[in-house]
């Protein structure tokens, strides 16, 4: 369980007289600078292909696929996270339990390759990264991640704007689209901190996400991490809630629950043991801030893991 795993407004399936196929049947809306595909696969298939000539993003909204990708080793494909392919990148997908009571469904966005360049050079030129060669870019590496709120609140917005009526629709999605690219990116640099890749060598952020780590049993201030960034406390709020989207309390919250989740897969550990040594004096409160991220208690999750 994970809290940033957030499930996307799925739109009404396709009335079932007006089904063209049972595989990947495709609903399109297009716009200027966007097209809004929305798939739906009613029977079991295999090795189904789809190519697209722009950058696409694609999300589940139901069912399960499973995704055969670069040369990467397959895997299970659910609703609530997010694949970003790069243009004339082919897919193949399996619906390994797709059936009329149980269809899947899935958007994929293509976004117009001028839209994304015109996007990057406004985010380099108005507001240029902390760093030397560090610019605002799409990381092709990192592109399977779980929706967080802000990504799902932005994707839900596209769908509204392309699937309406709306004579601005253009100019909403427009700006939609900026600030998709922007959660996108942002979120990339999560995941690839989240999965200890090097981010950007030149990145003031690697200093204070080592500090963070070593550090994560005390009481870490924003202070004391705009000091090691040599930036004000202000200067260095807005840095680090524009490279990754969040927070540095909430990333630091992020990276205790991690922590006291890696210490749970130790059976004989004492809550009270984790909640310590994640840096939290009061149990009561370390085990409802666990409930709020994981959905189940400390004690659970320990179980759960020791079980699997």
């Amino acid at each position: 369980m994970n809290q940033n795993r957030t499930l996307l407004n799925a739109p009404i399936l396709t009335n079932e007289k007006s089904l063209k196929t049972l595989v990947e049947n495709r609903t399109v809306y297009s716009l200027n600078n966007c097209e809004l595909n929305l798939f739906e696969t009613y029977q079991e298939s295999q090795r189904v292909p789809l190519k697209f000539n722009d950058l696409v993003v694609t999300s589940m909204l139901r069912g399960k696929k499973v995704m055969h990708l670069f040369d990467d080793p397959e895997f299970e494909y659910l609703p609530g996270e997010t694949v970003v392919i790069p243009s004339n990148v082919e897919m193949k997908i399996d619906f390994p339990e797709a059936s009329k009571n149980n269809p899947t469904q899935c958007l994929a966005l293509a976004i117009d390759h001028f839209k994304i360049n015109e996007t990057l050079h406004y985010l380099n030129d108005r507001y240029p990264k902390e760093g030397t060669d560090n610019f605002w870019k799409l990381d092709s590496e990192n592109y399977f991640f779980y929706n967080n709120v802000e990504l799902a609140s932005t994707i839900n917005k596209l769908i509204k704007e392309c699937m309406g009526t709306s004579i601005t629709k253009d100019a909403l999605a427009d700006l939609t689209l900026q600030e998709l690219l922007i959660r996108i990116i942002q979120t990339q640099t999560v995941k690839a901190i989240d999965t200890n890749k090097t981010i950007d060598k030149n990145s003031p952020l690697l200093p204070i996400l080592e500090h963070i780590r070593n550090n994560i049993r005390e009481n870490i201030n924003l202070k004391e991490l705009s000091d090691k960034a040599f930036m004000s406390t202000t200067t260095f709020y807005r840095y680090f809630k524009r490279e990754l989207g969040m927070s540095p309390i909430e990333f630091i919250l992020n990276e205790k629950m991690k922590y006291a989740k890696r210490l749970l897969k130790n059976p004989g550990i004492q809550i009270n043991e984790v909640s310590y040594a994640s840096g939290f004096e009061d149990c009561n409160y370390f085990i409802r801030i666990f409930k709020k991220y994981e959905g189940v208690t400390p004690k659970q999750y320990q179980l759960m893991n020791v079980t699997n």
